[in-house]
């Protein structure tokens, strides 16, 4: 599976961006997706997931309500929608496939494709 994330940059505090994750190599149907991010000097963090369906979705505490998971699998893509910037929302985020699926799971390691991140600055 390779992955491509794109859609960051720079916004002020209270903004929107949508990033997007374009998936190729195996069917996109058939594996659950997430988004992590980074910052530097600290571990990977979990942000959403999304099910092979698009019907169940997850989020971290303190993007809920303001981030919004989805999927096409006719466009083999994954979004995030994130409004409501907050300058803390700055890192480098990263798509991910878990193609094994042993279960729901919010684990970096248990996720088994990266994409290359996609930097998101949120300025105050």
């Amino acid at each position: 599976v390779q992955l491509q994330a794109s859609g960051g940059g720079l916004v002020q505090a209270g903004g929107s961006l949508r990033l997007s994750c374009a998936a190729s190599g195996r069917t996109f149907s058939s594996y659950d997706m997430g988004w992590f991010r980074q910052v530097p000097g600290k571990e990977r963090e979990f942000v959403a997931r999304v099910s092979r369906t698009g019907a169940r979705t997850d989020y971290t505490d303190s993007v809920r309500g303001r981030f919004t998971v989805s999927r096409d699998n006719a466009k083999n893509t994954m979004y995030l929608q994130m409004n409501s910037l907050k300058p803390e929302d700055t890192a480098v985020y990263y798509c991910a496939a878990d193609v094994r699926g042993f279960m729901w799971t919010t684990n970096p390691q248990l996720f088994d494709f990266w994409g290359q991140g996609t930097l998101v600055t949120v300025s105050s």
